[in-house]
């Protein structure tokens, strides 16, 4: 590739960063450190929900400079979205929808960092199927980058070759870094800005890990008084062993499934007893907002 080539190259990477940074914002996080915010629409900007702390003042710089002042609309922690709505913010487009993701993809990490444009290029290392997240949410498609984005650029726009928006950039286990998809946030900002959260499952039981011989799974040590275990008939000690018939080797499994669309769902848990296997028939609440 001739020099000419690679100056071009280089140029069109960050022509489409700069025209994505108007969209941006930065925003000083609980754990006093930077993350990025960007437009969404209609005045609304999205960032990751780990970096924002409920009842806490948010301060949005631009990229401008100027400062303005954001309410918290509501938090997702299942799919890692937080949707805010500041004061007097610039009235911006919104990033264009990218298509298809494919491995191997250009991939341009846009941030801010107290209104100074951030960017970082890279690759879509992976693209697959939907999967649940750790906290039950349904994500359309796993998408991990290969691309060497800091702590400032989380909660960002993730762009393809054309500045179409990919998803928001998240970090996974060990910082890996990995794309909330775009269709993703859309179900979850629409319904956070109609209700303000967004429902999760809910058993009303403290559980811990166990192996006890042959078996494996999540023994219960605590119950909520009003919580849908102590009403389905779940004793301290029980272990679950089963959710609908599907081995459950622990706690995290059984929080993976206690997703937006579970609340209200009948669930038919194998429960050790005493060293007897029964069934219990429980009806999953909604995991309350306190």
């Amino acid at each position: 590739m001739s020099d000419f080539n690679l100056s071009a190259f280089s140029n069109a990477i960050a022509d489409i960063a700069a025209a994505a940074a108007p969209a941006t914002a930065s925003f000083a996080t609980h754990q006093h450190r930077t993350a990025t915010a960007f437009h969404w629409r209609d005045g609304y900007f999205v960032a990751a929900e780990e970096a924002v702390e409920a009842g806490e003042e948010i301060e949005l710089t631009l990229s401008s400079g100027d400062k303005v002042k954001a309410e918290l609309v509501g938090r997702d922690p299942s799919t890692g979205t937080a949707l805010l709505k500041p004061t007097g913010a610039p009235d911006v487009p919104p990033l264009a929808e990218a298509g298809t993701a494919r491995p191997g993809h250009l991939a341009i990490a846009v941030g801010n960092s107290d209104g100074a444009s951030l960017a970082a290029f890279g690759t879509v290392g992976e693209v697959g199927p939907a999967w649940r997240s750790m906290r039950g949410g349904t994500i359309d498609r796993r998408i991990n980058l290969a691309v060497n984005a800091g702590g400032r650029f989380e909660g960002g726009p993730v762009l393809d070759a054309k500045g179409a928006l990919i998803g928001m950039l998240l970090f996974g286990p060990r910082r890996r870094a990995l794309v909330m998809p775009y269709e993703t946030i859309e179900r979850a900002v629409a319904t956070l800005r109609e209700k303000g959260h967004v429902a999760r499952g809910y058993l009303g039981a403290g559980l811990h890990p166990i192996r006890n011989g042959d078996t494996h799974g999540a023994m219960v040590m605590s119950l909520d008084d009003n919580g849908p275990a102590k009403a389905a008939g779940l004793h301290l000690g029980d272990i679950i062993a089963s959710w609908n018939g599907e081995a459950v080797h622990g706690p995290r499994e059984l929080i993976r499934r206690l997703g937006p669309d579970s609340a209200g769902a009948s669930v038919t848990l194998g429960v050790v007893r005493g060293g007897e296997r029964r069934d219990v028939v429980l009806t999953i609440g909604e995991k309350p907002l306190n």
